[in-house]
């Protein structure tokens, strides 16, 4: 997230394609904006209730009524309400279920009802005017994502999955009349199948959707009743990420159903495309990380994102002839600086598998003509990846002279299904080596200086940081910790509800594995950490709770170590506030200033 400006998020083509609504995050509230197709003045639709802002694990904020005149958004409040296109007092049409809040609302093509998730539990369909009470739809699914119509708007899909498996493990999509009378009908998906993002063609007569059988998360075209499924395009490519949160869009129907444009992500790098549905043909229409798709007559609108591109709302034709910026996230000033541009990297793990990163070299400067100071940049999930899209954390870095590597794991995305379940059992271990191998392999490359390397990362990030200080004390000068896992124990007993059995696949079940629980714990090899460590936690965290910052810094603090934790009041898993970010960048160059740099060379 961008420490100036705000947070872009879910631009939607209206009906007509003259406008694009988009969610903003504006100081840690969502705003949903409406702003011409073309370009011109923004006109924020929302005050209160605001729309869910921005956030990890957010998203499916809106959708068009089919009319244009009007947007269904989930609020703050956990209810469905109504806004005018124009401007003007909202309407609630559903209350906070009693099951938990409301979220993904998507209209029917007549208009006349909407569909959306409960607690991301249930699939529920209620009259648009509020007129009865919503209707159950899915059946006994641990968690539903992201309904969609049928364009007669007698049919709904959507993507569910069971517990303990997450939805990167294994997944289902269902298709019902929108009937409680009806029966739902699993049409793709099952054991071993991580599939998501499920929408019919505009005519209704197929349904594309993403699914790694092949080994790969590749966009799939199946009849409508998900016979005759087969990979569109079929390649060692991913074409979405992993679905942490709803509202994922990464590819989108032509509104005649002959085409179809998508993202790749090739070892972290992105691209816009479009695929022929019937010759399979794809043509590249543009570089940089793309998402949020949508189609409308002969505009696509998108999310563009790159290591050089502050993220910003754009808009194509379905050419990509032209392109036209609509709204950005970071305030100009960005595109002065020389910024760099990372290099697909590779070393060689213990056990001889290759692990992949991305590395960025200082813009230049006194460190320019010898090996850098090293940031060691680890990602959260732990399935997920640092895919190179805007981060203006790394030009503040990079411009005073660091070096960053971003090492993506066994157990990341973007390289294969087998690559993500590699994880399996062996998180606080496989992560922590194959990183470990990563810093060696920099320091013999000259990467980075070998006793200025300092591993940094948030949440998962942060475990795999404090194993590091804890098993690899020669690589590390210091440590960030930004709301970072302490104790498997504890994490499994009060994260949220989507996360509450991660841990059963990527450490074991209890009370089996309590060995592994233990020993992959910072908390209890605490002694085994001598290098300064920095904390930053937010006080609001429902995924990873203050307490396990707190007891991590209590034990190495007992033991007169150097720690320094700071809590972020009101911010939870992220930061939301401009203050805290620049406040981050602070405290961070503050104390590599003083317990890095100081010392080296």
């Amino acid at each position: 997230m961008c420490a100036h400006g705000r947070v872009l998020a879910e631009p939607r083509l209206s009906p007509d394609a003259e406008s694009v609504a988009f969610v903003a995050n504006v100081a840690g509230r969502g705003q949903l904006v409406i702003v011409p197709a073309g370009g011109g003045a923004e006109l924020t639709v929302t005050s209160d209730p605001p729309p869910r802002p921005v956030a990890s694990y957010g998203g499916g904020a809106f959708d068009w009524a089919p009319d244009g005149e009007s947007l269904v958004f989930a609020a703050v409040d956990g209810g469905l309400w109504s806004v005018p296109a124009r401007g003007g007092a909202p309407r609630q049409i559903v209350t906070k279920q009693p099951a938990g809040g409301c979220a993904a609302p998507a209209v029917s093509p007549d208009g006349a009802s909407v569909v959306f998730v409960v607690n991301q539990q249930h699939v529920a369909v209620a009259p648009i005017d509020g007129s009865a009470w919503p209707v159950l739809l899915s059946h006994e699914a641990d968690f539903c994502f992201d309904p969609a119509w049928s364009p007669d708007s007698t049919r709904v899909v959507w993507h569910e999955w069971d517990i303990p498996a997450m939805p990167w493990d294994e997944g289902r999509i269902v298709v019902r009349v929108a009937d409680p009378a009806s029966k739902p009908a699993v049409v793709a998906g099952g054991s071993g199948i991580s599939v998501q993002q499920p929408r019919f063609s505009p005519d209704g007569a197929r349904l594309a959707f993403l699914s790694d059988e092949t080994g790969w998360l590749n966009l799939w075209v199946a009849a409508a009743d998900g016979s005759d499924a087969k990979p569109l395009v079929d390649e060692p490519i991913e074409h979405g990420d992993p679905s942490w949160g709803l509202g994922q869009r990464s590819y989108a129907w032509s509104p005649d159903g002959a085409a179809i444009v998508f993202v790749r992500n090739d070892l972290g790098f992105g691209s816009l495309c479009r695929v022929d549905v019937t010759t399979g043909k794809v043509t590249v229409l543009g570089k940089a990380t793309h998402g949020a798709l949508s189609w409308r007559r002969d505009r696509i609108v998108a999310i563009r994102s790159g290591a050089r591109t502050p993220t910003q709302i754009v808009v194509l034709d379905d050419g990509a002839s032209t392109r036209t910026t609509l709204a950005r996230g970071p305030l100009g000033g960005f595109e002065s600086l020389d910024l760099s541009e990372p290099e697909a990297v590779t070393w060689t793990a213990d056990d001889g598998v290759t692990i992949h990163g991305r590395l960025f070299r200082p813009m230049g400067g006194p460190e320019a003509a010898k090996p850098p100071p090293l940031i060691v940049w680890i990602h959260g999930g732990p399935t997920s990846q640092s895919q190179v899209t805007w981060n203006n954390r790394l030009p503040f870095f990079l411009d005073r002279g660091w070096g960053v590597l971003l090492p993506d794991h066994r157990g990341s995305t973007g390289h294969g299904r087998a690559y993500t379940q590699a994880m399996t059992a062996g998180w606080g271990e496989i992560d922590v080596a194959d990183t470990a191998a990563g810093m060696r392999e920099a320091a013999a490359r000259g990467w980075g200086d070998a006793t200025r390397m300092v591993p940094m990362g948030g949440s998962a990030g942060g475990f795999t940081v404090l194993n590091l200080l804890a098993h690899h004390p020669d690589l590390c000068a210091a440590g960030i910790d930004l709301f970072g896992v302490a104790d498997l124990f504890d994490l499994n007993e009060t994260t949220h509800r989507f996360e509450a059995h991660y841990l059963q696949s990527i450490v074991g079940e209890l009370p089996a594995a309590a060995g592994a629980y233990r020993d992959r714990s910072p908390v209890h090899v605490a002694e085994r950490i001598t290098a300064p460590l920095l904390i930053l936690q937010g006080d609001a965290d429902e995924v990873v709770p203050p307490a396990q910052s707190r007891s991590i810094a209590e034990r190495l603090q007992a033991l007169g170590r150097t720690v320094e934790l700071h809590f972020y009041e009101g911010e939870g898993h992220g930061w939301l506030r401009a203050e805290t970010m620049i406040d981050e960048l602070e405290r961070i160059e503050s104390f590599l200033r003083r317990n890095v740099l100081r010392h080296g060379p």
